[in-house]
């Protein structure tokens, strides 16, 4: 087994050793007809809890799921998603944050001050996310197998290392994320902007 699908199996082994997250991923399934993933930050600190020895649900604030329809990009259209997961996903002790990624163009220059041109796929926009251990989506397939979308590899997530993903995010705001995550987190190192 190379290094690759090791890592992919202990990913996927940390994700069904959670109770918390299996019930996630399954209720997730149910978002159809739209690909989803559930991403970035909810994953990326469970390995890291699992690594540092601390609770599942430590440093936690909420769940990002992210689909993608361009068929519509209305904000009605989003917000009958989100209200189909707030219902869908009640019983969680966090927030769930749902967002189809082919609208993101449409508000994240006027919240972050960065042009953005539509995303083509899902896959692209998660290609995007401000570091390289959070540019991570995962699901679970109807037939319970998973799927892994990790463009940089899980290499730096295992390492507990976070090195800027520059495609997107500013220097600014990477050092924002870095700074908040190495609070909770101390044993993060924290690549720095130039390297």
């Amino acid at each position: 087994m190379n290094e690759t699908q090791e890592l992919r199996n202990r990913l996927t082994g940390i994700f069904e050793r959670s109770g918390w997250l299996g019930y996630l991923f399954e209720r997730a399934g149910s978002l159809s007809p739209y690909p989803y993933y559930i991403g970035a930050g909810c994953l990326v600190q469970t390995v890291w809890n699992e690594l540092t020895g601390r609770p599942p649900m430590y440093g936690i604030s909420d769940i990002d799921i992210v689909y993608f329809d361009d068929g519509d990009l209305g904000y009605e259209a989003e917000n009958e998603v989100v209200e189909q997961g707030k219902r869908l996903f009640a019983e969680l002790p966090f927030p769930v944050d749902i967002k189809n990624q082919a609208r993101v163009h449409l508000w994240y220059p006027g919240r972050f001050g960065v042009p953005l041109s539509p995303y083509a796929t899902l896959e692209a926009a998660i290609g995007t996310w401000p570091t390289t251990a959070s540019s991570l989506g995962v699901r679970k397939e109807p037939d319970g197998s998973w799927r892994i979308y990790a463009p940089f590899g899980l290499e730096d997530l295992f390492r507990l290392i976070v090195r800027p993903n520059k495609t997107l995010v500013t220097e600014s705001a990477y050092y924002a994320k870095a700074e908040k995550w190495k609070s909770r987190w101390p044993e993060l190192a924290v690549i720095p902007w130039e390297a």
